[in-house]
């Protein structure tokens, strides 16, 4: 296939599986051409097809239950149960049994499309052994998650101030379209479960966020209570697009729950899959966290020596591999993450030019 047929393809899965928004699909569409990280981050499913070609050395590497779709952008903040400030990925959407070193890749990959958008002034020798380095390390210490407050004297670098709340947050929630027809009955019956008490009154308004996930239903249902806002979001899970490329309709369950559930972190009491809905707590601290909002003045290998340590705090859910992981690692060739990551990142922007193009 070639982008074009695989995008056509990926799509008509998706209307198998779930109800599309199509509005919101042809929006996916305008922003993957406006540039070649926005296409990386919308396209996992190129990714998935393109990844045993490029990169046929790496495919037999040890699996685990990976994130998937992980990139520079994959990652975001959330209150803990004992409402703590927490960091690390926030999107496990194409959750899936796959080799450890997929994700570091991606996630390198990333890192090289975004340097060559300047974006990042880090050279990408440097930040890959920034990965590398924060992903070994945390591998053979067990991980640690990320609660800001033990972390500061490191994250403070990073320009902490990124993970303050941002201005005007229920101003914009507030003003989204209502939803006065069309909510499906089992979204509703999980966003009225979620809510503290079960005759509080709010209304529902409809989302769109993320690129991934775009044309996805996303339903979002807002209240006031005790003094304040609250919000919890359903939105549509699908499975992996690992799924769709294996020539399976929605037969899978996603992975998302049990990659969330088995990581080393400090858990989101609000997130959480209910039927085939996922639901989470929005606010104003439960937020993704973009490479163009940092501040100038932030020390990039130590974050990304951070997105390392993350990534093996995920892959320390499948405990059994990591030895075989570490004795993976070191066999390999000290280039070979930035090798992989280069040649991944100038597949993928090629089909870009060509999807921009068209």
């Amino acid at each position: 296939m070639n982008i074009h047929q695989a995008t056509q393809s990926y799509e008509n899965w998706m209307r198998r599986c779930t109800r599309v928004v199509e509005t919101h699909l042809r929006l996916k569409h305008k922003q993957m051409r406006k540039s070649p990280f926005l296409f990386f981050r919308g396209t996992f499913y190129r990714w998935a097809q393109l990844w045993p070609e490029v990169c046929a050395n790496l495919r037999d590497a040890p699996k685990v239950l990976a994130v998937g779709d992980l990139h520079v952008g994959s990652f975001g903040t959330w209150r803990d149960t004992e409402g703590r400030l927490s960091w690390g990925v926030d999107d496990f959407d194409e959750s899936y049994p796959l080799p450890y070193t997929n994700d570091l890749v991606r996630l390198a990959a990333s890192v090289k499309i975004v340097i060559d958008s300047e974006n990042l002034t880090i050279g990408f020798k440097e930040g890959c052994s920034a990965i590398l380095e924060g992903y070994q390390k945390a591998l053979k210490v067990g991980g640690c998650p990320f609660v800001l407050a033990e972390h500061e004297k490191n994250l403070e670098r990073l320009g902490v101030e990124a993970f303050e709340a941002p201005d005007g947050f229920w101003e914009k929630l507030d003003h989204l379209p209502v939803v006065n027809y069309g909510l499906p009955r089992d979204a509703k019956r999980v966003l009225r479960k979620t809510l503290p008490s079960p005759n509080l009154n709010y209304k529902v308004v409809r989302r769109q966020a993320g690129m991934g996930s775009l044309g996805q239903q996303r339903f979002v249902a807002i209240a006031s209570w005790e003094g304040g806002h609250i919000a919890r979001e359903a939105k549509a899970i699908l499975p992996s697009a690992c799924v769709w490329l294996d020539g399976h309709i929605g037969s899978r369950q996603s992975c998302y729950e049990k990659a969330i559930q088995s990581a080393v972190r400090s858990h989101d009491p609000f997130q959480k899959i209910m039927g085939t809905w996922l639901i989470r707590r929005l606010s104003p601290e439960s937020n993704p966290i973009e490479i163009a909002d940092l501040p100038e003045e932030r020390d990039e290998e130590t974050l990304l020596y951070a997105m390392g340590s993350e990534a093996a705090n995920v892959h320390l859910g499948s405990k059994r591999q990591v030895a075989n992981i570490l004795r993976d690692l070191r066999r390999r060739k000290s280039n070979w993450l930035r090798s992989a990551a280069r040649g991944m990142a100038k597949a993928m922007e090629g089909d870009w030019k060509k999807y921009r193009d068209s």
